[in-house]
């Protein structure tokens, strides 16, 4: 079985960081609709990886909290 990591921005569970069978890189699996896109890619550390997603995350409009009106 492979390791993996959580991926959360935000407080919003996005994804998941999988190591791959090369051990020197990581895939990411996307289970958020915001990060969608970067669903496989492959990068060279978990640091590179959660750069890309967050800065995703955030871009598409899904980082801002959504308060309730008084």
């Amino acid at each position: 079985m492979f390791d993996s990591k959580i991926i959360e921005v935000d407080g919003v569970f996005v994804g998941a960081a999988i190591i791959t069978g090369l051990a020197t890189s990581l895939r990411f699996y996307a289970t958020h609709e915001s990060v969608r896109s970067l669903h496989n890619a492959i990068l060279p550390d978990l640091a590179a990886l959660r750069h890309h997603v967050t800065a995703t995350f955030r871009r598409m409009g899904r980082g801002r909290a959504c308060l309730p009106r008084a």
